[in-house]
């Protein structure tokens, strides 16, 4: 068949033709050939296609048969579909097959719940029979079989672990577990008990290596221990026996001013050892006390090594379990019987007591190597942690007390000066320098002077050098504690005495003041002390706010000990072990003191400077003078000023360095008659007589004054080193120079005041042309000579 289906091609039938050119039209005789050739072969493919069948006829009849059967077939099955769908639709039998599984599941979880209740049956009845079983082995002497089982019933149980709503049985089987727990407890105790014994008589500690309870016999204590073991209930049957060992074995054996001794023996039989004994005997000679701690850590050890052989038959964890007993109280009855009563009182000998440290680590060692305590757990090094702690111990108990005698020594300090130590007594030389030789009176340590200090600040230097001087004899611990203490101690200064703290008036910062003290003494001070403490600081504080002693006494507190802190690191620091040298530093507090004495003394000098205002506020600015009410009134102004400045001449000089004393006074004499001077050049009108009147003020001032002057130029005049005491005095005091030529100018002519401006001489003074012509305005009556004098003073070159 292929063949006939090929393409028929033109080009083949016209091959006499040339078609090369498509374009080229076909004749008529040419296509009619080509419909003769295409009818041709037309028939013979037809021809071909009969030849093929004719030939295949077999095939294509069983082609059809095949074909004829499947449509059978098809419409079979098409009917028999039909029928079972039309007996599905009249029989519903989904429903019965649903029916018929739920059944069989109900059956199948009815079974299975009677096989598992059948096994909680059998468990049930097991665990019945294991307890009874255990029960009876109890009594029979099967002690280490009867402990596995409560051991594993107990899991199987899960006692601890109970849940809610479990079967009531459970709650029967767990009772009854209990019952026979606390029946083997009580047992296994008392075999114990049976076995270690105390003879009060003989004073002997007996251990019997087999013991009999009620109608059980022969029973070997390690098995009792075994049992115990195995039951987890060693703790709770030797608590009896460890309260026996520490009553008459323990606590004799710690007692280092009567020390007794132990003597060991075993009693053998013929199956072995039956009995251990330890004789407790009485001290023999109580003269003999152990100081060191050697012979009472042996006898314990000699006790705990029999504890160890023959209770506990060389079981560490037995051993330690009696440790988790004893410990606790066997290291207090050692720490309050002996290392405690041992601790030295002096730095001296601290280092005598690392003897004691090294027997007391020893000691621990071999209870580590016994298992008695623990090896991993630090908890249980008690003694040595005491032991090395002691250091610490020592040195906070003298730090409290060295705080606590620098607090009442600053407390109790009333900051006052002993007659001898005033003007009137033989304090200074003419050199300037303090003779007394009071302890109150001290040396500055980088100065060649001297100065009076408090009573406080000289005792609290004492003690701070008493404190450091230990150190030398002290361990690192101790030498660190006595450096912080000697530091706190000298801040307390700065804490309780109210420098910076306390202000006039403010009750709020008086109580931030006590509360400051109160932390500087890190909880020395009781809280009995706030009532008094808080009326010391208000007396202090009135004290502060006047002209007194306590001011400059306290300036003179804080030069001292600015000086003297700087001198602790040079005197003490190569006393102090190397390791901690590098930290030791009390330079820092050097500066906080110098600024500290610089404050109350510019305090104290404002206070007298305020004063005076006052003094010369009450004159009324020199008005009026020439009238007598006035007059009075500004000669009574004077003579406070007066007053005022020799108290302070009287409490300054005595006290203060003569350098100090110079500078402070020739700042509150420039503030007076500078005040002064203003106040007499501002008056607009002056008649003759006001004029001789405030010239009489001046030099009543003056002469009043002149003890005062002499005194600061008595200063001047000893060549001192210092440039400042080189100065003349007007130098010093500007204004002094000014209202003295102001006494003159109020008695002087005009034209002498003219020329002694042309000269010079009045700018020297201080004047200015300002203040010149309202001056000459005030004094001289307006005139033409006045006029003549005005443009002279305002052309002259100066």
């Amino acid at each position: 068949m292929d063949p006939l289906l090929d393409r028929i091609n033109v080009r083949d039938l016209l091959s006499g033709h040339d078609l090369s050119d498509p374009s080229t039209p076909l004749s008529a005789p040419d296509l009619r050939l080509l419909i003769n050739r295409l009818e041709s072969h037309s028939l013979h493919i037809k021809s071909k296609v009969r030849s093929y069948l004719l030939s295949h006829h077999n095939d294509f009849a069983s082609l059809f048969s095949q074909c004829n059967d499947a449509v059978l077939k098809t419409n079979e099955i098409s009917d028999n579909l039909s029928d079972i769908l039309s007996l599905i639709s009249y029989r519903p039998i989904d429903v019965e097959i649903r029916e018929l599984v739920d059944e069989i599941g109900r059956k199948t979880k009815e079974a299975r719940e009677k096989r598992e209740l059948l096994g909680l049956l059998r468990v049930i009845v097991e665990i019945c029979e294991r307890l009874e079983g255990a029960r009876s082995a109890l009594r029979n002497g099967r002690l280490r079989f009867a402990a596995e089982e409560v051991k594993e019933l107990k899991k199987a149980l899960r006692i601890g672990d109970e849940e809610e709503g479990e079967p009531i049985l459970y709650g029967l089987l767990r009772k009854q577990w209990a019952d026979l727990f606390d029946e083997m407890q009580e047992l296994l105790t008392k075999f114990v008990e049976n076995a270690v014994r105390f003879e009060q008589d003989s004073r002997t500690i007996r251990v019997k290596y087999r013991s009999s309870v009620d109608e059980i016999d022969g029973i070997e204590l390690h098995i009792v221990l075994e049992a115990m073991d195995v039951a987890g209930i060693l703790d709770y049957s030797l608590a009896k026996a460890a309260d026996l060992i520490i009553k008459h074995c323990i606590t004799p054996a710690v007692n280092y001013q009567s020390p007794v001794t132990f003597v060991e023996d075993v009693n053998h039989g013929s199956e072995g050892i039956i009995e251990a004994v330890l004789k407790i005997l009485p001290p023999q000679n109580c003269k003999i006390v152990d100081k060191d701690g050697d012979a009472i850590y042996a006898r314990v050890i000699q006790v705990i090594r029999f504890i160890f052989k023959h209770l506990c038959f060389e079981n560490g964890s037995w051993n330690h379990s009696f440790g988790r007993l004893t410990w606790p109280r066997i290291s207090s009855l050692i720490i309050s019987n002996f290392l405690s009563k041992i601790v030295p009182e002096d730095a001296s000998r601290l280092a005598d007591f690392q003897k004691i440290i090294k027997y007391t680590s020893e000691f621990e060692i071999a209870l580590k190597e016994m298992m008695f305590i623990s090896a991993s757990n630090n908890k249980d090094d008690r003694l040595s942690n005491f032991a090395e702690n002691v250091e610490v111990h020592f040195a906070f108990r003298k730090k409290t007390e060295i705080l606590g005698k620098a607090r009442n020594l600053l407390l109790q300090c009333d900051f006052s000066v002993p007659q001898e130590y005033t003007s009137k007594g033989p304090l200074v030389k003419n050199d300037g320098m303090i003779i007394n030789s009071s302890k109150q009176v001290v040396d500055l340590l980088f100065s060649s002077k001297r100065c009076v200090v408090s009573k406080a600040a000289s005792q609290l230097m004492e003690l701070v050098h008493q404190t450091l001087q230990d150190v030398g004899l002290s361990s690192t611990r101790v030498a660190l504690e006595f450096y912080h203490a000697a530091r706190d101690a000298i801040l307390l200064y700065e804490a309780v005495i109210p420098v910076k703290c306390v202000l006039p008036g403010c009750a709020h910062t008086q109580r931030q003041c006590i509360l400051h003290i109160d932390v500087a003494l890190q909880g020395f001070m009781h809280h009995d002390y706030v009532s008094n403490l808080y009326s010391w600081l208000v007396k202090l504080e009135r004290q502060l706010d006047g002209i007194n002693l306590v001011a400059i006494l306290m300036h003179n507190d804080c030069l001292y000990l600015s000086q003297e802190i700087l001198g602790l690191a040079f005197e003490y620091r190569t006393d102090f072990p190397d390791s901690i040298k590098e930290h030791v530093v009390f330079a820092d507090m050097a500066p906080r003191f110098h600024l500290m004495a610089e404050e109350i003394l510019q305090r104290q000098i404002q206070i007298v400077i305020f004063n005076l205002r006052e003094a010369i506020d009450g004159a009324d600015g020199f008005q009026n003078t020439h009238q007598m009410q006035q007059f009075e009134s500004a000669k009574f102004s004077i003579d406070q000023v007066v007053f005022v400045l020799e108290k302070v001449h009287i409490i300054w000089e005595p006290l203060l360095q003569p350098s100090t004393y110079k500078k402070s006074m020739c700042m509150v004499l420039e503030s007076v008659f500078s005040r002064i001077t203003k106040d007499i050049l501002l008056l607009d009108d002056l008649a003759a007589e006001e004029t001789l009147q405030l010239q009489r003020l001046i030099h009543l001032m003056l002469d009043n004054l002149s003890s005062l002057l002499k005194s600061l130029i008595a200063i001047n005049s000893k060549g001192k080193s210092e440039e400042d005491l080189r100065r003349p005095i007007d130098d010093l005091i500007p204004s002094l120079r000014k209202i003295r030529k102001l006494a003159e100018l109020l008695d002087m002519p005009l034209k002498s005041i003219t020329s002694a401006w042309g000269s010079g001489e009045l700018l020297s003074c201080g004047f200015t042309i300002v203040e010149l012509k309202d001056f000459i305005r005030a004094i001289f009556t307006d005139s033409p000579l006045r006029k003549e004098c005005l443009w002279r003073i305002e052309n002259v070159s100066l």
